[in-house]
């Protein structure tokens, strides 16, 4: 596969000096308020980018791209897409909202070690599980447009993380380890879900994602797991009442989605 070095180390580098100016702006800011040290080093609550003020120019058209990408993802990459889901189904709001897998912080934090594939990963390829998983696609070429819009957006949605300290929410909610109840989760589901997601699972794409069905994510993504899903479900869902569910009720529901038919993997693309 072709390394996406150049593009990315440009991208890098205009991010980089857009994080210098931010620094510095906020320290004189700090020394004409007669800030003291102690609420400058207070922590502040963490605000999303604003998309309007993406700066022209070629950086500026990648970001804007992969955010298009990533809210939309079968609409502007649609030869990698296999199903109707898009990044935003399960990193909400454009990958910012805490215990929601958050993209914010992540440039910081790769390469990892990924235990299913039992490697170290890049943030590339961490993209490319998705796509060959969530969305039950086919990999990203690495220096595709693709792939350099989406690096771009999740470095733009990271301006001002501290390199290797993860994002607070990062991830997903801990819960106990429990023993889902199919039969309770069905019940949960058509009370608290099939308004939404349909009585078939097959949501309204691209509005409401499918949760089983060929236009769902496969037998090899994470949300295939209860555990997972459970702790997605507990904080996330309903969209309209998140949090309402306990972690019992999330994995019973869990394990009752678990069991619908979905898309296989497909093992020619490795271990992602």
């Amino acid at each position: 596969m072709t390394s996406s070095f150049a593009p990315r180390f440009c991208i890098w580098i205009a991010l980089s000096c857009g994080v210098l100016s931010i620094c510095a702006c906020s320290q004189v800011k700090r020394e004409v308020s007669g800030e003291n040290k102690a609420s400058a080093s207070k922590p502040m609550p963490w605000i999303p980018p604003d998309p309007a003020k993406i700066a022209a120019g070629p950086v500026g058209d990648s970001i804007r791209q992969g955010r298009f990408i990533f809210n939309e993802t079968p609409k502007y990459a649609a030869p990698y897409v296999g199903n109707k889901l898009s990044c935003n189904d399960c990193h909400i709001k454009g990958g910012t909202v805490a215990y929601a897998s958050p993209m914010v912080g992540l440039p910081g934090i790769f390469p990892m070690f990924n235990d299913r594939a039992n490697r170290v990963i890049s943030l590339e390829d961490r993209i490319q599980e998705c796509f060959t998983r969530s969305e039950n696609g086919r990999p990203l070429l690495y220096n595709s447009k693709e792939m350099v819009a989406l690096i771009s957006y999740i470095h733009w949605l990271s301006i001002g993380q501290v390199d290797g300290k993860g994002f607070p929410g990062r991830g997903l909610v801990r819960l106990p380890a429990l023993e889902g109840d199919e039969a309770n989760g069905e019940r949960i589901y058509g009370a608290q879900c099939a308004s939404c997601h349909g009585a078939d699972g097959a949501g309204k794409p691209t509005i409401l994602p499918a949760l089983w069905g060929p236009d769902s994510y496969n037998d090899g993504a994470g949300m295939n797991k209860v555990g997972q899903m459970a702790a997605f479900v507990q904080r996330n869902m309903p969209q309209n009442r998140p949090g309402t569910l306990s972690a019992q009720d999330a994995y019973d529901v869990s394990a009752f989605i678990k069991t619908k038919p979905r898309p296989k993997f497909n093992p020619e693309y490795g271990n992602f």
